[in-house]
């Protein structure tokens, strides 16, 4: 018998003297063949080696050494056999089975072929069954855990349709249209251009039947049980306000749901506030278009939160959320994490804190500021005013840097001492004081104490008011001050 390192097709003369592989004496390391006595070495690939005497035709009717390789490869029954260092013998085969040993393998015998040999057991056989063993219980694991999860998800899928189909069912049909999926493709055309990607998808532009230019939002990161979705119809589906984003259509097709608006080209103020090209931002962010954007966004959160059937608490207002027009006119968009509520109801109850970090009021964290409603998007709006006065993002005040100040506090230093906000051009001193009109407002907007922050309807009133009528609002980072709105 020979032990070789690969597997190979005996080919040419030496079909008539080798025969196998053996697969009862081979694993994934060594290939065993079995070889006639009489055959040269050369009919054998390098790699092999002779580790047992080659096989002698037997007398009687096998004469020929295929017989004999078949009779042996048929073989069920290989008995075991043990010795104490002397010869095994029948009729003309011998095996020293001492030699056997030494050579790391057992001597067995085979009744039907009358005749003893080195038969090749231990470690690596009984790892190989037991890797084999480990591999199918895992693979057994996997299969059972993956139908498990696709049963799961395949119900939790179908319990949200379900919610989401009974929404609609009581929402309505007559506005905002609704599509089938078929429809939203192509009035995406098939979703070749992207224009955005928001926290729950991406967005796309597209066209309606008429012409109209829309932007088609998919909600390809969708959770919550369809929560955004619900809530982005529930609130927006019926409001018709000059800075609000409106929703012209929507598709709940399955797992598959979109939200068709009003295309907005001059895209988000963020792209405007933090621009590195200087020019284009100076282009709008002058004083008296930072007032006119700030009126704006202030007049639609005035409607949202005074002027609806029910009190609508966005909760994610900042830059990027709010859209430009043709125009540049403001409209506030993404009302996923919005929450309604009676007009008249003053505190909200959530299960843990939403929005963006930075944009977020302090209650939101902890109760101990005060309770979350409608003056939780007060100070959110007062962080972007900030940024658009300043050009620059809020940091975190829990964040330790000593390279980096707090927004707020430099921006109230500014303010308190007379100096400037805006120091990359020259103003004249009434852009001055709007500047510092916008800011004084911010500053109120985000007192620590939610009842020190003005309602919206206030604030509007601040911004079309004059300086002059204007307090100076406390450090609105300090919580243990208490100060009253004028």
């Amino acid at each position: 018998m020979a032990q070789c390192l690969r597997s190979f097709t005996p080919s040419g003369s030496a079909v008539k003297y080798i025969n196998g592989p053996v697969s009862c004496f081979s694993n994934t390391t060594h290939f065993s063949y079995l070889v006639d006595a009489s055959a040269h070495m050369n009919v054998l690939p390098l790699d092999c080696k002779v580790i047992s005497d080659g096989l002698i035709p037997m007398p009687g009717t096998l004469t020929t050494f295929d017989e004999l390789a078949e009779k042996i490869l048929n073989v069920a029954e290989m008995t075991v056999v043990g010795w104490r260092a002397y010869m095994v013998s029948s009729s003309a085969i011998a095996f020293n089975c001492t030699l056997c040993e030494l050579h790391g393998r057992r001597c067995a015998f085979s009744s039907q072929m009358n005749q003893t040999f080195c038969m090749h057991v231990g470690p690596d056989i009984k790892v190989i069954a037991a890797t084999s063993s480990v591999a199918a219980l895992v693979a057994l694991v996997l299969m059972v855990a993956t139908a498990l999860y696709l049963s799961l998800k395949t119900r939790y899928n179908e319990e949200i349709h379900l919610k989401v189909e009974m929404f609609l069912k009581t929402y309505g049909t007559s506005k905002p249209t609704r599509y089938t999926f078929s429809e939203v493709k192509k009035i995406a055309r098939r979703f070749k251009e992207k224009v955005g990607q928001g926290g729950f998808g991406s967005v796309y532009k597209g066209e309606l039947a008429n012409g109209v230019p829309v932007a088609v939002k998919m909600l390809e990161n969708s959770t919550g049980e369809g929560e955004e979705f619900i809530n982005e119809v529930a609130t927006i589906g019926l409001i018709h306000h000059a800075n609000i984003v409106r929703l012209l259509g929507f598709c709940s097709e399955g797992t598959r749901r979109a939200l068709i608006y009003e295309f907005m080209p001059n895209e988000s103020l963020e792209k405007y506030i933090f621009l590195n090209h200087y020019n284009t931002c100076q282009e709008l962010l002058v004083p008296d278009k930072m007032v006119t954007v700030s009126l704006g966004i202030a007049r639609g959160m005035e409607y949202l939160h005074q002027g609806c059937n029910k009190r609508i608490l966005h909760f994610d207002i900042k830059p990027h959320n709010i859209l430009l027009d043709y125009n540049f006119n403001p409209k506030i968009s993404d009302f996923g994490l919005a929450k309604l509520c009676a007009r008249d109801q003053s505190i909200v109850t959530l299960t843990a804190a939403r929005g963006t970090m930075g944009y977020i009021a302090p209650e939101l964290y902890s109760r101990n500021f005060g309770g979350i409603s409608h003056k939780s998007d007060v100070y959110s709006f007062g962080m972007l005013v900030l940024e658009m006065v300043s050009g620059r993002r809020n940091s975190d005040p829990s964040v330790d840097s000593q390279n980096e100040v707090y927004l707020p506090e430099w921006i109230f230093e500014k303010v308190i001492t007379g100096q400037d906000l805006v120091l990359a051009r020259e103003m004249t001193g009434e852009e001055k004081e709007k500047v510092r009109q916008l800011a004084i407002v911010a500053l109120w907007c985000i007192q620590w104490n939610p009842r020190n922050r003005p309602s919206m309807t206030k604030v509007v009133n601040m911004l079309t008011g004059r300086l002059e009528n204007l307090q100076m609002p406390p450090k609105p980072f300090v919580s243990s001050e208490c100060h009253e709105m004028p």
